[in-house]
């Protein structure tokens, strides 16, 4: 669930709290000092759908934590409960007061994903503890139990974002495509130093190595030259294909290249289409050899400039074009950090209640895909 915010309030994970245990000298144990158990409340970066998690107890080869259950629950943006910042401090259990504001989320009552569990120390070859979860509803918070005590090294919680798209206004734009209402990369050409998903990434980039660059094509004449437009003439580009979180009408297209600064492509555009559950499954298997016809024209071929936000009108700002996928291409090359397509979900779509991801939804007569 990419990376969220840890907000701990018992013995921190990864570490063992001295003010909780005691070694005992002669079995050469841990062993706890008080009854009951340790636990933390994490707060997911992105709320959505949990496919698994990874209980990683790497280098707790004495002193892992025996045993593990974790529980979720889902507050709507709109009803976050206010949780104090856990103080940034190792050695000491949670303070009585912590304890009363914590209590007041009734934690314990959380739904279970994965019950009491026995884990693996932290040999190399057997520290990764995977538990896949089945459930298809949204979670914003998990409880991470451990069994009495003892360390783990890393949480992973892995899923797809998923918005509540019958919340909000209607008419209030936004972006389709990011991950943290579900988008996806479904198909890309070249990920040389970064993988596309991190152009629909949360926030802004941080550095070259958060956002998508590819390897220099090897295709480039030896003289470069530009059209009457001032295009770089190329034969070669690359692309990356998403699949939007939601169908929609693009209005507005963010492209960043911050960061690329000797690296950025010359140009790019974006295409868009529908496409059934199927017939991205095919496309997938024929790495996206799409025929023409398929795409609309979403932006033109425009040129970049480097380290710099553009922000580009999309060319259906009528509002008669939904859209399930999205394709965008760079010539001939290079990198750039994040990509925006901000629009309205399409009103059709949102007459019919989200149960599950990926299944199939109606867009207009004669198409069939997934929702």
């Amino acid at each position: 669930m990419r990376e969220g915010r840890f907000r701990c309030f018992t013995s921190a994970v990864g570490v063992l709290s001295p003010a909780a245990r005691r070694r005992d000298s002669a079995a050469g144990a841990l062993l706890s000092t008080s009854a009951g158990h340790d636990w933390c409340v994490v707060q997911l970066g992105i709320q959505g759908v949990i496919r698994g998690f990874d209980v990683d107890t790497s280098y707790f080869t004495g002193d892992h934590a025996p045993r593990v259950s974790i529980q979720a629950a889902n507050f709507e943006e709109d009803k976050q409960p206010e949780i104090p910042q856990r103080e940034v401090r190792t050695g000491a259990a949670a303070t009585p007061e912590e304890f009363e504001a914590i209590s007041e989320l009734k934690s314990d009552d959380w739904s279970c994903l994965v019950p009491m569990t026995e884990l693996t120390p932290g040999n190399p070859a057997s520290s990764h503890n995977y538990f896949p979860v089945t459930s298809q509803q949204r979670w914003s918070h998990i409880r991470l139990n451990i069994f009495p005590d003892g360390g783990i090294a890393r949480l992973r919680v892995y899923g797809t974002g998923q918005k509540d798209w019958t919340a909000g206004d209607p008419k209030e734009p936004l972006d389709l495509v990011t991950v943290a209402y579900g988008g996806a990369c479904v198909g890309f050409s070249n990920a040389h130093f970064g993988h596309p998903n991190n152009l629909i990434g949360v926030g802004t980039a941080k550095s070259m190595a958060d956002g998508w660059e590819t390897a220099r094509r090897l295709d480039r004449p030896p003289i470069l030259e530009n059209d009457e437009n001032g295009i770089l003439l190329v034969p070669g580009c690359e692309w990356a294909v998403f699949r939007l979180a939601h169908p929609g009408v693009i209005t507005q297209i963010e492209i960043d290249t911050k960061y690329f600064k000797g690296n950025s492509p010359e140009s790019c555009k974006v295409d868009g289409c529908i496409l059934t559950t199927q017939e991205e499954e095919d496309m997938v298997r024929q790495k996206w050899d799409l025929p023409g016809h398929k795409w609309k024209p979403l932006l033109p071929v425009t040129k970049l400039k480097p380290d710099e936000m553009h922000v580009l009108d999309s060319l259906t700002p009528e509002l008669q074009d939904v859209i399930t996928h999205a394709k965008f291409t760079i010539t001939p090359d290079g990198g750039v950090s994040r990509l925006r397509l901000k629009g309205l979900p399409s009103s059709i779509c949102l007459l019919r209640p989200r149960e599950k991801p990926m299944m199939r939804f109606s867009v207009k007569a004669g198409f069939r895909a997934n929702l």
